[in-house]
């Protein structure tokens, strides 16, 4: 097993993306901690399917965008577990606004929820980190390449997820420790369950695939990013959309 006797964070692990991430990297072995804010029923569920299955998983009530709440999950994490190998920063928000209607509490949201998740969750687990160091991988969007009308604050909260990955892949190099982010485009979850048939449609036609990507498909990605055999990969943002993004 690949991430065997190692201890994974997954934010926003209750659903979709995020709950593909945690099966996954507990298939492979590891000791999963699965944050969600307010999905508790959801989170228990992913954890008695992951224990039903063999694997070892447990749950965590917390609002990553607010540093108290993340110094309090991380203490709590370390005194159980001892360390931290790997951390999945899966949790966001995707609100979507023309220009006209953005506002700052709108921006605050928004940044907060992806880039600021992000930022603090890292930040924070890093003295929890051991000293052969480890795995960080952010979510992404492949709209920071294509960004459509509307989605003009979210594309640009996930380009600075982007950015600090590959920022911080050079500061925490030395560490031993690899940062990547995976840029996903629309997945089948329930946070795109209310897409209009015409576009989900669209989007399916406009890969060479012709569908939509499932959470399994990005979960794989990420695990393997998780991986040591994807040791000598860092400061990357991995384009996994299909194919439906044009040639950049």
């Amino acid at each position: 097993m690949k991430q065997a006797d190692m201890v994974a964070i997954v934010t926003g692990g209750s659903r979709g993306i995020g709950a593909a991430i945690a099966r996954k990297l507990a298939r492979e072995g590891a000791e999963v901690v699965i944050v969600y804010r307010n999905n508790q029923q959801q989170a228990e569920h992913v954890v008695a399917d992951i224990i039903r299955q063999g694997g070892k998983a447990e749950a965590y009530a917390a609002d990553v965008t607010q540093e108290q709440e993340v110094r309090q999950l991380l203490d709590e994490v370390a005194q159980r577990h001892g360390h931290i190998d790997i951390l999945i920063n899966n949790a966001g928000v995707f609100e979507g606004r023309p220009l006209g209607e953005v506002d700052a509490d709108h921006i605050a949201r928004v940044f907060d929820g992806n880039m600021g998740s992000m930022l603090l969750m890292t930040r924070h687990a890093l003295p929890f980190f051991p000293a052969r160091g480890g795995r960080i991988v952010n979510l992404s969007s492949n709209l920071i390449y294509s960004p459509r009308i509307g989605t003009a604050i979210y594309s640009a909260s996930k380009a600075a997820v982007s950015v600090l990955t590959h920022a911080y892949a050079l500061e925490l190099g030395p560490r031993g420790i690899t940062v990547n982010a995976v840029a996903p485009a629309m997945t089948e979850t329930d946070m795109t369950a209310a897409t209009p048939p015409a576009r989900r449609e669209a989007v399916a036609n406009g890969t060479p695939l012709g569908r939509v990507a499932r959470p399994e498909d990005i979960a794989d990605v990420v695990a393997f990013l998780a991986s040591d055999d994807a040791r000598w990969i860092t400061g990357r943002t991995l384009l996994t959309d299909g194919g439906l993004t044009a040639a950049l």
